[in-house]
């Protein structure tokens, strides 16, 4: 296959090394985005660039500089009306979604043991990718774009360099190589680097701890049945363990055997495999084993060689099936990126290369493929569509912007999107496959995907509400029974403490975390409550009730009740939430002091919010703005960011407003902050990252810089100037929502 033949690349990948005026971005009805380039002068005359092509490839969009804004609303409508021409023509927001270094290794890995190609201009900008996000000191990767350098990253991007063609000896595999040996090499990556080096038999399978199919035959009532872990985990697991029980391998050829001698400073033939299954280097461990992980995976370590072959087959017999309902439930994306390319693997393995599944996995591959200026990567989903269409749509709503006639246009594109987006009925293969049900939901991205997501649903059920009854002339798409529908679902989604998870409720015992076998993340054994989620059920269906009273009015009082009192017991000592979602505490504030709005707390009457407030206050920096690191999320405690950040800036402000704080200095200094950076064309540019999953692992959402600096500006505006009002004696402004 030629695109993984040897192949000559520049020491630096500073330039292109494709022609990205040739780069076109495809988005179909339902949001899907495929990235196309074109060979002939031909097609490009036919299909010609746009400016959402251009601003994501980092190419000069050339539009013009706006009048300098005369106040914060006008700040607002200089930043929409350039991010309007980065709405596609269906109404959404195309977007990356990349940052965690782990999934390149798993397409191009998977890919390549399936015998699937890539194109020569993706080849080639994937490897200028990696040039590009090497560690600027000791060229190694880390677990994510921000992170340090760490085994996990550095042996498996090594890999994907050198399966695309690129020599041992180009200077940027020659320094990875160096750091990868002082971190002992390739025998200290984590587990899920083990299974994947071992896929790609640069690693023995002997390394590895147990991952037993056979769980899958327990009742579905044991405590620890696979059913009961939070979905990401099961999703990834099923198709590693029917691997694992192969032991499938590439077979042997030179890339191999060279890579057996580049991974390690060792002889790889004098490895003690058994002795590396826990073998985890120090600056990978996020989440270490715990004595009772160990105690139980040395049984079943012992055990493995013993299983019983009838009893082997009919569990990896289970695992197929789940593995190809999953496929058939999204449309072949599968939940995300991970678990794709183990599915493919096995699919190929099963029903072979000619086979519909492998042509469609093939087909749905290009979905989490994105470029941007330092070139390709493998994104976190197919894309966060529903969330960024949710967000802007609510924050034209909420600042006045979407009543302006220029923009109603744009606002009812948006209103016709988030309608198609709404999932109407449960996955084809529902309980058979522990689904939750995902009628009346919104996903995180698309409706093909297929997902149930809690707070997904509230916002996107939100954004519909506003629309639908804020903004004059706007047509009814969302009928009332289909938003009864998400009410239903969200209703049935509370846990046992009064706060809602992610995907499902919660299933398994809190005991599970103790048998997290991936080490690089924390909390991913079971589903959790999230302030964030929660939040953002309790403002839907508070919105919900103000429009629709009469239904399950009961219900819903009960419900939100719940709720707040979770989030109130969520709440830190210090007056802050800890974010699971994004980045860290100023995330969760926003959603927060938002909910308990909603229900009548203020600065005044409530001691959360005031608490809150001052908590946020006490981290306010000289320049009116707050920055926060991502290292919050790791250690749950406030770490600062080395520089201040407009979007965290926007969360913090927006929180204050909400909880309608009484002082306008805080607000104004941070207002002055986020039009300072604010470009003449009104953009703002990117800076570090926003978002955050298990803990540990960063991931990119670059339309928050424009969702949430557009909606704290014009939300600062009228709240500034309803206090302006109220020390004058009199009442005006736009109280909200």
């Amino acid at each position: 296959m030629a695109c993984y033949a040897p192949i000559d690349i520049p020491a630096s990948g500073k330039e292109p090394f494709t022609d990205y005026a040739r780069w076109r971005l495809r988005s179909s009805e339902d949001g899907r985005h495929t990235w196309h380039y074109l060979q002939t002068d031909e097609e490009c005359k036919a299909w010609p660039q746009t400016e959402i092509d251009r601003y994501w490839l980092g190419l000069p969009v050339d539009l013009p500089a706006l009048p300098p804004p005369e106040d914060a609303l006008d700040a607002a409508r200089n930043g929409f009306k350039f991010y309007k021409h980065l709405q596609d023509a269906d109404g959404h927001w195309a977007g990356e979604y990349g940052g965690p270094m782990f999934l390149l290794p798993g397409l191009v890995i998977g890919s390549y043991v399936s015998g699937m190609t890539f194109t020569q201009e993706e080849r080639l900008e994937i490897i200028r990718y990696l040039i590009n996000l090497a560690h600027p000191k000791d060229g190694g990767w880390g677990l994510h774009i921000e992170g340090q350098s760490t085994a996990f990253g550095t042996a498996l991007n090594y890999c994907v360099m050198r399966i695309l063609g690129v020599s041992p000896e180009h200077p940027t595999l020659v320094k990875a190589r160096a750091t990868l040996h002082k971190l002992g090499g390739a025998t200290g990556v984590p587990s899920w680097g083990k299974f994947w080096l071992s896929v790609l038999n640069v690693y023995d399978w002997e390394g590895n701890n147990s991952i037993l199919p056979e769980l899958w035959l327990f009742p579905d009532l044991t405590p620890f049945h696979p059913h009961k872990w939070w979905i990401h985990t099961r999703t990834v697991y099923i198709p590693m363990s029917y691997l694992y029980s192969l032991r499938w391998k590439m077979e042997e050829n030179d890339l191999i055997l060279a890579l057996r001698e580049e991974l390690y400073p060792q002889n790889y033939y004098s490895i003690d495999w058994p002795a590396q299954r826990n073998n985890i280097c120090h600056v990978d461990l996020y989440a270490p084993h715990t004595a009772l992980f160990d105690f139980l995976y040395s049984i079943l370590n012992t055990y493995e060689p013993c299983a019983a072959p009838p009893l082997r087959k009919l569990a990896m017999e289970r695992c197929y099936q789940l593995v190809v309902q999953e496929d058939e439930n999204t449309g072949y994306q599968t939940l995300g990126p991970v678990s794709k390319m183990i599915n493919l693997i096995i699919r190929t393995i099963v029903d072979g290369k000619e086979s519909e599944a492998y042509k469609l996995h093939m087909e749905k591959r290009a979905d989490f493929l994105w470029i941007g200026k330092e070139g390709m990567r493998m994104c976190g989903t197919n894309g966060s569509q529903l969330w960024d269409i949710a967000f802007i749509a609510q924050a034209l709503v909420e600042t006045g912007l979407g009543d302006e006639s220029e923009n109603q246009e744009s606002l009812v594109r948006a209103l016709r999107w988030l309608d198609q987006c709404q999932i109407q009925q449960n996955p084809k293969h529902f309980e058979s496959s522990y689904r939750h049900p995902t009628k009346g939901a919104w996903p995180f991205s698309t409706k093909t995907q297929g997902y149930t997501v809690s707070d997904c649903t509230g916002e996107g059920l939100k954004a519909v509400l506003y629309i639908q009854e804020h903004v004059e002339s706007t047509p009814k798409l969302v009928s009332e029974r289909r938003m009864c529908d998400s009410v239903d679902l969200l209703l049935g989604m509370q846990n046992a403490d009064g706060g809602f998870a992610s995907y499902e409720l919660i299933r398994g015992p809190e005991w599970l975390e103790k048998l997290n076998p991936a080490e690089v993340f924390g909390a991913i054994m079971i589903e959790h409550s999230y302030p964030e989620c929660t939040t953002s059920v309790i403002t839907a269906l508070s919105i919900f009730r103000k429009y629709y009273p009469k239904y399950r009015s009961a219900d819903i009082e009960t419900v939100i009740k719940r709720a707040v009192k979770y989030l109130h017991n969520a709440q830190t000592p210090e007056g802050g939430w800890v974010g699971s979602w994004g980045i860290c505490f100023t995330y969760a504030a926003q959603f927060a002091c938002e909910s308990l709005a909603l229900v009548g707390e203020t600065y005044d009457n409530s001691p959360y919010l005031r608490k809150a407030c001052e908590f946020l206050l006490s981290h306010q920096r000289a320049d009116g703005g707050w920055g926060e690191s991502y290292k919050s999320c790791e250690t749950s405690s406030w770490v600062e960011h080395e520089q201040t950040q407009v979007v965290q800036t926007s969360w913090a402000t927006m929180a204050l407003i909400y909880a309608r704080y009484p002082k306008p200095e805080p607000i104004e200094r941070a207002v002055h902050l986020v039009m300072s950076r604010q470009n003449p064309d009104g953009s703002w540019s990117q800076e570090a990252m926003e978002g955050i999953f298990n803990k540990s692992v960063t991931i990119a959402y670059p339309n928050f810089k424009f969702s949430f600096t557009i909606w704290m500006l014009g939300r600062a505006h009228h709240y500034l100037a309803e206090l302006k009002a109220r020390r004058n004696g009199h009442q005006i402004g736009k109280a909200g929502l």
